[in-house]
């Protein structure tokens, strides 16, 4: 059995094309009289929060779950005569928000990595590596961890020990309302002419790309390492994001949408919610118990 399948299916399930798919910005305040300049395109990516976001799991509390489930494994395995090394934790500040390249290129990336995503810090390349050395465990250690399917063993006992029966979170709603919010927002008549007013910056800069997410995701960055016309391409797309106001725009425009959506699905948004609280309550105290021991 492999063990990737098992580590899907240990607790919350995280939607790591969330990276892509989390988030959006307050819009700022009027600037007044104020000189500051406008804030940059990867400062307002690192602080844009989305209506949809409180029925997500951030990677953060995604990694609390983990972390209680790895105790209580632990003990489980302990029991059986078996040893079982717990994940390392990953350090707060090395956890992105999560809606980084949602609109496009962040000016802080961009220099440096262009569309590629940045290394892995320290503590997330340990954890990595942590799941990585588990894909190599022993047939017995797997069987008695995941059991035959990947959802027994002491994984299924840490659960129940956990939360009881309560089903893990419905990510399938939020995943999909904010797919379909993005994709809406698109065509928005604000965010469309707003994107105009970007394409028309680029071509300036001599880029030609319809707007920020094409641009991102063109055939030509699918390169080991950034190339010289991918950083000089996505420098020009921050600069032209943050003179252009594209990102406050289009954040408006899928705040909107969103909550509409919202509206539309407050039951099953609202028993999804109530499950992942339960589900990241029951796991701090879990952690809370083990720190304190």
């Amino acid at each position: 059995m492999s063990l990737s399948r098992a580590r899907a299916a240990t607790a919350l399930a995280l939607l790591l094309a969330t990276t892509a798919c989390t988030a959006v910005q307050k819009e700022p305040a009027p600037a007044g009289h104020s000189t500051a300049p406008p804030p940059s395109a990867s400062r307002q990516a690192g602080q844009l929060t989305l209506p949809l976001d409180a029925y997500a799991s951030t990677v953060a509390e995604t990694h609390v779950v983990e972390d209680a489930q790895d105790i209580l494994m632990r003990r489980c395995m302990n029991d059986l005569g078996m040893e079982w090394k717990t994940l390392p934790r990953v350090d707060a500040q090395d956890i992105e928000p999560p809606n980084l390249g949602r609109y496009g290129a962040g000016e802080a990336e961009a220099v440096r990595y262009g569309y590629h995503p940045r290394p892995d810090p320290p503590s997330v390349v340990r954890r990595n590596r942590a799941w990585d050395e588990r894909e190599a465990l022993p047939a017995e250690v797997q069987r008695a961890a995941y059991g035959p399917t990947g959802k027994g063993g002491c994984l299924k006992t840490a659960q129940r020990q956990l939360v009881g029966d309560t089903a893990p979170p419905d990510y399938h709603a939020f995943n999909q309302l904010t797919g379909t919010a993005l994709e809406a927002s698109r065509h928005a008549p604000e965010v469309r002419d707003a994107v105009r007013t970007w394409h028309t910056c680029m071509a300036k800069a001599g880029f030609d790309h319809p707007d920020p997410l094409a641009a991102a995701v063109s055939e030509r960055w699918k390169t080991a390492e950034p190339t010289p016309a991918e950083r000089a391409t996505a420098r020009a797309d921050a600069a032209c994001q943050r003179s252009t106001k594209v990102m406050t725009v289009w954040a408006a425009a899928e705040t909107r949408i969103q909550r509409r959506l919202i509206q539309q699905n407050t039951d099953r948004l609202h028993e999804a919610k109530a499950r992942k609280d339960r589900w990241l309550a029951a796991a701090r105290r879990v952690l809370n118990r083990d720190d304190g021991q």
